[in-house]
């Protein structure tokens, strides 16, 4: 009896499937999918001997270039630690270091490209975890308002989510915010949530975008725009330390909360591994509590229990 034909479409489907099975399985047929390179972090420190660690030159006090040109900052000393940890616990006695300054549009990209192993310091948020993986939290960040210290007393009572205390009329705030220039740095968390949150409610207030925290502060500071929107402890270390302190204020409220954490290239997970390792035995330690403080001042209950909740059990 004659064969029949395989004329229909989903034998022919079957029949390239059980080949395709045992090519495989005798070794005749490379694989299509390969490893991604990002999975290949440790296995390139190890052969290189370097550890690649990029950082904001202008986001005191997590990161920033001090007067002499090298790293400094919370999340500076943190990766610093984290590295030594590496070191020793991986058995890398003789790895560098190398420090690789980054601007806010290429962070995220200087990650996925492979030239940074490691970002000392960014938001977390579902956008960024697009491109990103990130570590366990490192700060508890978040948005938040920065004016003149005589900003009008119905300006600063909007803001921080209060009525009024003079007199009330229907659309009041609104108008009032509406009045305003605000200013947020491009590329940044703070962007997208003052878009998105004049759009939810329907102001049309005028925006400013700057290219880096020091611009918005200067144009809180000279008038051209009234209210700069920036990770709050940012704003608070630049208020503090500035020659015209007296003249800014940073409000109490924060508006959005926005972890800050360690990025890294997605889908490694044997070095995120490694690096929470790292974090979660360094945020018990003295050397831990004295960066902290170095940077923030003693920490308070809240902080002591975000970084509880931050460390991973073994």
């Amino acid at each position: 009896m004659q064969r029949a034909r395989l004329n229909r479409p989903h034998e022919y489907r079957v029949r390239f499937a059980t080949l395709a099975i045992a090519f495989i399985a005798t070794g005749m047929l490379p694989l299509a999918v390969s490893l991604p390179a990002s999975a290949a972090t440790l296995d390139r420190m190890q052969q290189t001997g370097k550890l690649t660690l990029g950082y904001r030159a202008d986001a005191r006090p997590f990161a920033y270039k001090d007067e002499s040109g090298n790293p400094a900052g919370f999340a500076v000393g943190l990766c610093q630690q984290v590295a030594d940890k590496i070191k020793s616990d991986q058995g890398l006695s003789t790895l560098t270091v190398e420090w690789v300054p980054v601007t806010v549009e290429e962070e995220l990209q200087a990650v996925r490209d492979g030239k940074v192993d490691l970002l000392c310091g960014a938001a977390e948020t579902l956008t960024s975890r697009k491109d990103v993986d990130f570590s366990v939290p490192v700060f508890p960040g978040g948005i938040g308002a920065l004016v003149r210290a005589s900003a009008p007393v119905g300006l600063r009572e909007v803001l921080s989510g209060r009525p009024p205390s003079g007199p009330l009329w229907r659309g009041y705030p609104a108008q009032l915010i509406e009045k305003q220039t605000l200013s947020v740095v491009s590329g940044t968390p703070s962007e997208k949530w003052l878009a998105d949150s004049l759009d939810k409610l329907q102001l049309t207030a005028k925006v400013e975008p700057v290219k880096n925290y020091e611009e918005g502060i200067q144009r809180v500071l000279d008038g051209s725009s009234n209210v700069f929107f920036a990770d709050r402890s940012i704003l608070l270390d630049a208020a503090r330390r500035g020659p015209s302190a007296s003249d800014l204020t940073v409000l109490k409220r924060q508006f959005t909360y926005a972890p800050i954490a360690l990025a890294l290239e997605r889908n490694d997970a044997d070095f995120r591994l490694v690096v929470d390792r790292a974090l979660s035995q360094l945020f018990g330690s003295q050397e831990f509590h004295d960066l902290y403080v170095k940077w923030f001042g003693q920490p308070n209950e809240s902080v002591d229990t975000f970084f509880k909740l931050s460390t991973l059990p073994e």
